[in-house]
């Protein structure tokens, strides 16, 4: 038997090919649940690794993503929604995946050995970057080749791996465990261990999101409205956050030049969309600010006219 958690056989599982469907169906859920739960005691170590993304992204500098396999899947799907959903530079997103994204339609196994196209694939890395390291095992090669290579440049490493004590964590700057119990399938972490890294990647970049003033009241300021759902979909979050008609909400975000933040902000008094603008530069693009600053503002000019 593997040492290894993600890789040991599940108490439950024997006799699983003899049983009932729906019996089978109740174990399979059962060991997803087990392994959301498993990410409650990750929230520290995600609270830190949040800091980190949001001060890179901050400071212009790059997020890197590296994984391979399910594992990299997890983190394909994390990278590729940030822009569109809260409005991250794309040239600030950086997916490295063991044998590329053209590898996924067949999922081959072995470039994950390949330390060779790792150092290939680290050239994109620079100090400053933040690189978030995913390995279900923790002893990917690939992964912990970029890891290393990462490190030596300067760059800020997350690690997120499934194995206590995994090699993964080595030198990172957080490390994220995810102790998942063994899969129903013995080493199917496309199963458990994937639920677990999907359900931390979605709070650690949404936590980040939120320190970058991309978040308001629950409502994603910052995204890319680049079709007319999103359209419609950021004219409501004009109106709800502004407490004025949709109508209204539509005419301003069309002022706006597709910014929801400054759509708030004329609805709320800006003179133009450059003065939202600066105001949100002044704010470091929290919106929160931004307002608060505005009405101060508003509230002076009154005083001084009663005078």
């Amino acid at each position: 038997m593997s040492q290894k958690a993600t890789e040991a056989r599940h108490g439950k599982a024997d006799g699983l090919d003899t049983r009932a469907p729906k019996d089978i169906l109740v174990l399979l859920a059962s060991g997803q649940q087990d392994a959301a739960r498993a990410v409650d005691a990750a929230i520290p170590a995600l609270a830190e690794a949040a800091e980190l993304v949001a001060a890179s992204i901050r400071a212009g500098r790059k997020l890197v993503y590296v994984g391979a396999g399910s594992s990299g899947l997890m983190a394909m799907a994390d990278a590729l929604e940030l822009p569109g959903t809260y409005g991250i530079a794309r040239e600030q997103i950086a997916l490295l995946l063991a044998g590329g994204v053209s590898s996924l339609s067949d999922m081959e196994g072995a470039p994950e050995d390949d330390v060779v196209l790792a150092e290939k694939d680290a050239s994109v890395i620079a100090k400053g970057d933040c690189v978030l390291a995913v390995s279900a095992s923790g002893s990917t090669p690939y992964v912990l080749k970029i890891v290393e290579i990462a490190r030596g440049r300067g760059a800020k490493v997350v690690a997120l791996a499934n194995n206590p004590g995994a090699q993964l964590f080595e030198g990172a700057d957080v490390s994220v465990l995810l102790e998942t119990p063994p899969e129903v399938v013995a080493g199917s972490t496309r199963m458990g261990a994937g639920t677990a890294q999907k359900l931390a990647f979605n709070m650690l970049s949404t936590l980040a999101a939120i320190k970058l003033g991309h978040v308001h009241d629950g409502h994603m300021v910052n995204l890319r409205a680049d079709n007319e759902k999103l359209r419609i979909r950021a004219a409501a979050m004009v109106a709800e956050i502004a407490g004025i008609g949709f109508d209204e909400a539509r005419e301003w975000f069309g002022q706006a030049d597709g910014s929801v933040k400054v759509a708030v902000l004329l609805a709320a008094g800006a003179a133009d969309a450059a003065a939202a603008r600066d105001l949100l530069d002044r704010s470091g693009q929290v919106l929160r600010k931004a307002l608060t600053e505005l009405n101060m503002t508003e509230n002076t000019v009154k005083r001084a006219a009663k005078r």
